[in-house]
C-alpha cells in the first residue's frame, strides 16, 4: 500500500469493554454509571453546558452560537413573550421558535390541562386501545379544516407529518404516476422521504435520495402547467403556502387558485406544507384560506404542541384517505407510530386550539401583523441602504436587508461587491448579535437567503412588544453600518 492512502482497514481499533457475566448478581447487580440528575442539570453553568454541547452533541454548531452570543445565554425560565436568562434578563421573543410558540411560553391554561392530565395518572400509550384524546384531536382538526380535509395521521414532527402526507399522496395517485413536484427553496423537513423535495444542498448534503421529483420555481404557474402536461406520471404537487427557510416567500391569491384548477384538470394531488405558516400565524388558521381554495392533503406541527409537546398532524381528504388506506388489507400501512397520539401531547393540542378561537388569537396575527409590517415599511423608508425588502403575512414576517456592498459609500462597492455572495448573511447576523446583546431582543434567521432575518412572534404579541423591537432595531440601525461592524467585532472580544 503507498504511503498516504487511506482505507477504511486504517480506522484505530474500537474501544472494546467486557459485557456483564451472565451470573452477575441482580437486582442491585450492575453499576450504575455517573448520571446527571435532573436538579443537576437545572443548576449546570454555561462553562459545564457548552463542553457537555461541545462533547455529545454538536461542536459545529456550537461554532455559529458563539459568533452570534448565543452561547452566553442560559435561560433560567420563559413566560409568555420573555425569556429570562441566568442574570434576570428578560429577552424578548421574536424569534418564537421558527413559529412552535403561538400561545407564547408556558401559557398557564396549557400547563393546568397538562398537571391536570398527570394529577389523574391518565394513560399515555393507546396503541392496544382507542384514546379518547386522538380521537378528540381528530375531531378538532377536522372541525376547523375547510372543505372535506377530515382524516387525520398524529405524529410527532413536522418532517413526520409531511412523510405522511407524501406517503397518502402518492399511493392515492397510483403506482402509474409516481413523480412529485415540489419547488426551488423549499423546506419540508429532514427525514430522507421530505428531504427528496427540500431545495437545500446543505441539508441534502450526499444522501442518496429520492429521484422521482420534478423541481419549479416557486410561485410560477407556468411551469406547474408545462411540467403536468409535459409528464403524464406526475401525480402529486407539493408546496409550502408560505416559504418560511426560502425567505418569507408568498404567493398571490390568484396563484393558489390557478393551482387548485390546475390539479383538478390533471388529477394531480396537492399537498400544502403548513407545519410553518399554519395554526393562526398568517391571519387566518391555514395559509391557503387567504385565497379560498382547499387542497387535497395538509400537514401541521410546531405551535400544534402549544409550546409544551411535540406534536403534529397530517389532515386529508376522505376520498384521498381511503383510496390509500381504505381497506382492512391497507388499512395499516401508515398507522401512527409509537408515539402518535400520545395522551399529554393530545391534550394540550386539544387545549391549545380552544384558546386560539377563545383569545382570539388569529385575529391578533392579523392585526399585530399589519402593524408590524407598517411599522418595518417606516424603517426601510428611513435606511433604504440598509433594508432591502419588508414582506410577509400575519406574524410571519421577512425582513431583508441589501447586500453588503450597498450599505457602504458608492466608492467602496465595486471593490466589496464582488465579496457579497461570500458576505451574505453577515449584517443578519450582525444586527441579530446586537439585537440580543444590546436589546434584549431575539431574532431568526432563514435557511437559503441568509440577508433575512425571520421575525415569528408568539401570537400573543401586542402592540407595545412591536413598539419594543421596532424602537430597538431603529436605534441599533441609527449607528449606521460602520459602527455596527466594530460594536459587533468588540462583542467577540466581552
Amino acid at each position: 500500500m503507498n504511503e498516504g492512502t487511506t482505507t477504511m482497514l486504517d480506522k484505530p481499533a474500537r474501544v472494546t469493554v467486557d459485557a456483564p457475566a451472565l451470573d452477575a448478581p441482580a437486582p442491585g447487580g450492575i453499576r450504575k454509571p455517573d448520571l446527571i440528575t435532573v436538579e443537576q442539570a437545572k443548576a449546570m453553568s454555561l462553562a459545564e453546558m457548552t463542553t457537555l454541547f461541545k462533547d455529545h452533541l454538536n461542536p459545529g454548531q456550537l461554532h455559529f452560537m458563539k459568533l452570534l452570543g448565543f452561547n452566553k445565554v442560559k435561560v433560567e425560565s420563559a413566560e409568555g413573550m420573555y425569556y429570562t436568562d441566568q442574570n434576570g434578563r428578560k429577552i424578548l421573543d421574536f424569534f418564537g421558535g421558527f413559529g412552535s410558540l403561538a400561545f407564547g411560553h408556558n401559557h398557564p391554561r396549557i400547563l393546568s390541562a397538562r398537571k391536570k392530565f398527570q394529577d389523574e395518572n391518565r394513560h399515555e400509550i393507546a396503541i392496544a386501545f382507542m384514546s379518547q384524546y386522538a380521537s378528540a384531536l381528530a375531531k378538532n382538526l377536522a372541525a376547523i379544516a375547510p372543505g372535506d380535509l377530515d382524516m387525520v395521521f398524529l405524529g410527532s414532527s413536522g418532517s413526520e407529518a409531511m412523510e405522511a402526507a407524501l406517503k397518502v399522496a402518492e399511493r392515492a395517485a397510483g403506482p402509474k404516476r409516481p413523480r412529485i413536484v415540489y419547488a426551488e427553496n423549499s423546506f419540508h423537513g429532514k427525514t430522507k422521504g421530505v428531504l427528496s423535495i427540500t431545495d437545500g444542498p446543505l441539508y441534502r448534503g450526499e444522501f442518496k435520495l429520492l429521484d422521482n421529483n420534478v423541481k419549479v420555481p416557486f410561485g410560477d404557474i407556468d411551469a406547474i402547467r408545462n411540467a403536468f402536461e409535459r409528464d403524464p406520471t406526475i401525480g402529486v404537487l407539493v408546496l409550502e403556502t408560505i416559504q418560511g427557510g426560502g425567505g418569507i416567500i408568498s404567493a398571490p391569491p390568484e396563484f393558489w387558485r390557478e393551482v387548485r384548477a390546475l390539479c383538478d384538470k390533471h388529477g394531480v394531488i396537492w399537498v400544502a406544507d403548513e407545519v410553518q405558516c399554519g395554526m393562526g400565524r398568517s391571519g387566518r388558521f391555514f395559509a391557503f384560506e387567504h385565497a379560498g381554495v382547499v387542497p387535497d392533503v395538509t400537514a401541521l406541527a410546531k405551535s400544534l404542541g402549544g409550546g409544551k409537546s411535540a406534536m403534529a398532524a397530517m389532515i386529508a381528504r376522505r376520498d384521498v384517505y381511503m383510496k390509500a388506506y381504505g381497506t382492512k388489507n391497507t388499512a395499516m400501512i401508515h398507522a401512527q407510530a409509537t408515539f402518535g397520539g400520545i395522551g399529554e401531547a393530545c391534550i394540550t393540542a386539544i387545549e391549545g386550539l380552544n384558546i386560539m378561537y377563545d383569545e382570539d388569537l388569529i385575529e391578533n396575527a392579523a392585526v399585530q401583523g399589519d402593524y408590524l409590517l407598517e411599522r418595518l415599511n417606516t424603517l426601510k423608508a428611513k435606511y433604504p441602504k440598509i433594508i432591502k425588502d419588508v414582506r410577509g403575512q400575519g406574524l410571519m414576517v421577512g425582513l431583508e436587508f441589501q447586500d453588503f456592498s450597498q450599505t457602504l459609500p458608492m466608492v467602496l462597492r465595486p471593490v466589496v461587491g464582488v465579496l457579497d455572495d461570500k458576505l451574505k448573511g453577515s449584517l443578519s447576523g450582525f444586527i441579530g448579535a446586537l439585537l440580543l446583546k444590546d436589546y434584549d431582543t431575539l431574532v431568526a434567521f432563514t435557511e437559503y437567503n441568509r440577508n433575512v432575518i425571520r421575525l415569528e412572534p408568539p401570537l400573543i404579541c401586542e402592540r407595545q412588544h412591536v413598539d419594543q423591537f421596532i424602537d430597538a432595531l431603529d436605534d441599533l440601525l441609527g449607528r449606521g453600518i460602520i459602527r455596527i461592524v466594530k460594536d459587533f467585532i468588540g462583542s467577540q472580544f466581552d
